[in-house]
């Protein structure tokens, strides 16, 4: 697997380029800003893009994606359970102090248990709300890797406190679907280093048992 993480925009956001080393076919995961540079790796690769896929709609996961759209003709793909917090793009810019992106359109809802695929690669979609309503995770098994957008962290989780977030929720996403991956799985958070499902399980503090 091809698996380049380019941190974007001034929130330095990790957006994923995932390929298949065979058939040169790829996914783009969160491509929030800097396209030239997530374009960059895309032809280093020699890869055609099949999707572009948001964890969930806040816009420093979300603000390139038209124009990766424009480049590649690639669908975006987005949990409808967001749709809402999309269309709070300005809103959101004003919060960050970010020139907004414009409208968004998304071309599929994408629904738990969905599969995503890429040439032989595969994700699972986990749909793992608290962070917003649609957030999703996307979990490639053969790989053991998990891109968490902002569910998990290395010694934190996503925060709860703006729309479409809640504590109870993701504290419930995280038990029952993050944690129930083997302790081995490396994890891509949307921002900050890597870790793995076993290092969460045993030292983070929203998930360690007292």
């Amino acid at each position: 697997m091809i698996h380049e993480i380019l941190p974007v925009g001034p929130l330095q956001c990790n957006c994923s380029v995932i390929g298949d080393e065979t058939t040169r076919e790829a996914m783009v995961i969160d491509p929030g800003d800097d396209i030239d540079d997530v374009l960059d790796l895309i032809r280093k690769h020699n890869l055609q893009v099949k999707q572009i896929v948001i964890t969930h709609a806040h816009i420093d996961h979300v603000g390139g994606a038209m124009k990766l759209r424009a480049v590649t003709g690639a669908p975006i793909l987005l949990n409808q359970n967001d749709y809402a917090l999309l269309k709070m793009l300005d809103v959101q810019a004003a919060w960050v102090g970010m020139a907004s992106p414009g409208k968004v359109e998304i071309d599929h809802s994408v629904e738990p248990a969905d599969s995503l695929t890429a040439g032989s690669l595969t994700a699972n979609v986990l749909h793992t709300p608290g962070h917003t309503e649609g957030s999703v995770c996307l979990y490639f098994a053969a790989e053991k890797t998990l891109i968490a957008g902002d569910t998990l962290f290395a010694g934190s989780i996503g925060r709860t406190d703006l729309p479409g977030g809640s504590f109870k929720k993701i504290i419930n996403s995280l038990h029952e679907k993050v944690l129930a991956l083997p302790d081995e799985t490396v994890v891509v958070p949307g921002h900050g280093p890597l870790t793995t499902i076993g290092e969460e399980r045993q030292s983070n503090p929203f998930l360690v048992k007292g």
